[in-house]
C-alpha cells in the first residue's frame, strides 16, 4: 500500500511538470531505441551473411591458386601460379577420407554475344559435380553432365543477369550463344541467387564444362580453383589439413617453401564474417549506450531540480513523521518511474524504427527481443543509479532548515 502510494504520487509530480519530464525522457528514449535498432540491424546482417555463405554450398572448402610472387626488377603482376591441376582435384576426392567430392574450375571474363546484344561477364569452366558442391540450382533447362565435360561439348548454363542483359528476358534455352568467338548452346538457366558474401553478383555468370573451357576457350593446362565438399561441418578443419598435406606432397614442396595455393574454409569464413558484423553492431550499440547514459544525466539533473523545488514539502513530511528512508524511497521511485517510462517508450520507438527500416528497405532487419529486454533493464538501472544522489540529498535535509527555506 505504501509503495503504491509512492508510485501514484511520483506519477502526479512528473505529470505536473510535463515539459521537464519530456525533455528528460528524450535521452532515454533515443538511447534505448538506438540500441534495439542497431541490434536488429546486426541480426539482420548476420542472417544475410548466413544465407549468402549458405548459397555458396554446404560444408564447402575452396582451394585457389596463390598470387605469383613479385620479383625485384620485374613489373608488378596480378598473375597466379600455374601449378594447380585438375588431377589434383580428383586426387583430393579419391585420397582424402573426409571429402565427399571435389570439382576443379577455371574462370575468366569474356564478351558474350547473342544476335546484336552483347555483355561482358564471368565465364566459369567447371566439372559437372560443381553444381551439387556449390549448390547451384537450375530454374529451367538442365545442367551439363560428366560426359559432356569429357567430350568437350560446347554447352552452357547461364545466370539470370546474363539472360536479362543479352536475351532481353526471353527464354534462352536452345539458343546459340557466342563466348568470345566460340558458339555455345544454352542448355539451362540458374535460379536467382543474388549477391555472394563479397557483394558480387552470382547471377552474372556463364557456366561451361571444364574441359571445354580449358581447351576451346582458354587453352591452358592448369586450373585456378577447386571446390571441395566435406563430409560434415565438424570435419572442415580436418579436410583443410588433409588437402594442404596432399597438395604439398603432389607439388613436392619442401618444408621451407610456402604454399602455392590458398585454402578457404567455409566454417572459418562464416565465423569471420559473423564476428565482423557483431563487432560493428557492438561499436554502434556502444554509441547508443552513451546516449542512454546522457539520458541518465538528464534524470539526475531533473531530480536535483525537483529536490530544490520541493524542499519545503520534504521538511513538512519530515515534521509529520516521515523517515529519511521514506524520502529516499519517494525520490528513487520517481527516478525509476521516469527511467522505466523512457525505457518503455524507447522499446516501442526501437521496434517501430526497425519495422520502418524493413518496410522501406533501408536495411535488412530482424527484431532482437533479448536486446529490447537488456536495453529496458539497462535504462531502468541507469535511472535508479542516477537517482541515488538526489534521493540521498533529499533524505538528509533537516526538517527545520527545510521548512525555513524559500
Amino acid at each position: 500500500m505504501h509503495f503504491s502510494r509512492n508510485v501514484m504520487l511520483s506519477g502526479q509530480i512528473l505529470a505536473a511538470h510535463k515539459l521537464r519530464t519530456l525533455l528528460s525522457l528524450i535521452g532515454i528514449v533515443v538511447g534505448v531505441g538506438a540500441i534495439i535498432l542497431m541490434a536488429s540491424v546486426g541480426r539482420g546482417a548476420e542472417k544475410r551473411i548466413l544465407e549468402r555463405i549458405g548459397k555458396l554450398g554446404t560444408n564447402l572448402v575452396i582451394v585457389n591458386a596463390a598470387p605469383a610472387r613479385l620479383m625485384i626488377g620485374r613489373q608488378r603482376t596480378v598473375a597466379t601460379v600455374t601449378t594447380l591441376l585438375a588431377a589434383d582435384a580428383y586426387a583430393i576426392a579419391g585420397e582424402c577420407p573426409h571429402v565427399i567430392a571435389a570439382a576443379p574450375a577455371v574462370r575468366k571474363s569474356f564478351v558474350v554475344r547473342w544476335e546484336s546484344n552483347n555483355t561482358t561477364t564471368s565465364v566459369t569452366g567447371m566439372a559437372a559435380d560443381g553444381f551439387r558442391i556449390c549448390n547451384i540450382p537450375i530454374a529451367s533447362g538442365r545442367p551439363f553432365d560428366a560426359d559432356e565435360d569429357r567430350t568437350r561439348r560446347r554447352v552452357a548454363v547461364i545466370g539470370p543477369t546474363v539472360v536479362k542483359n543479352v536475351f532481353d528476358r526471353s527464354d534462352p534455352v536452345g539458343q546459340s550463344l557466342r563466348i568470345g568467338r566460340v558458339p555455345f548452346e544454352v542448355i539451362g538457366v540458374t535460379r536467382l541467387r543474388g549477391l555472394d558474401a563479397n557483394g558480387l553478383d552470382q547471377d552474372d555468370i556463364v557456366l561451361v564444362p571444364l574441359e571445354t573451357a580449358m581447351r576451346r576457350l582458354l587453352n591452358v593446362p592448369y586450373i585456378q580453383t577447386i571446390f571441395i565438399q566435406a563430409r560434415g561441418s565438424r570435419w572442415m578443419d580436418q579436410v583443410e589439413h588433409e588437402v594442404r598435406d596432399l597438395l604439398r606432397a603432389r607439388q613436392r614442396l619442401t618444408e621451407e617453401r610456402p604454399d602455392t595455393f590458398t585454402i578457404q574454409n567455409q566454417k572459418t569464413l562464416l565465423k569471420t564474417e559473423r564476428e565482423t558484423a557483431r563487432s560493428m553492431t557492438l561499436l554502434i550499440g556502444s554509441v547508443a549506450g552513451i546516449a542512454l547514459l546522457v539520458g541518465g544525466v538528464g534524470i539526475l539533473a531533473v531530480m536535483l531540480i525537483s529536490v530544490g523545488e520541493r524542499t519545503r514539502e520534504i521538511g513538512l513530511r519530515r515534521a509529520l513523521g516521515a523517515r529519511p528512508c521514506d524520502i529516499r524511497t519517494q525520490f528513487l521511485v520517481e527516478a525509476a518511474l521516469l527511467a522505466g517510462a523512457g525505457g518503455l517508450l524507447g522499446v516501442m520507438a526501437g521496434i517501430g524504427a526497425t519495422r520502418m527500416a524493413a518496410v522501406f528497405r533501408f536495411w535488412e532487419t530482424l527484431i532482437s527481443w533479448p536486446a529490447a529486454v537488456i536495453a529496458f533493464t539497462f535504462s531502468l538501472t541507469v535511472g535508479v543509479i542516477f537517482g541515488i544522489y538526489p534521493a540521498l540529498r533529499a533524505s538528509r535535509l533537516e526538517p527545520i532548515q527545510a521548512l525555513k527555506s524559500e
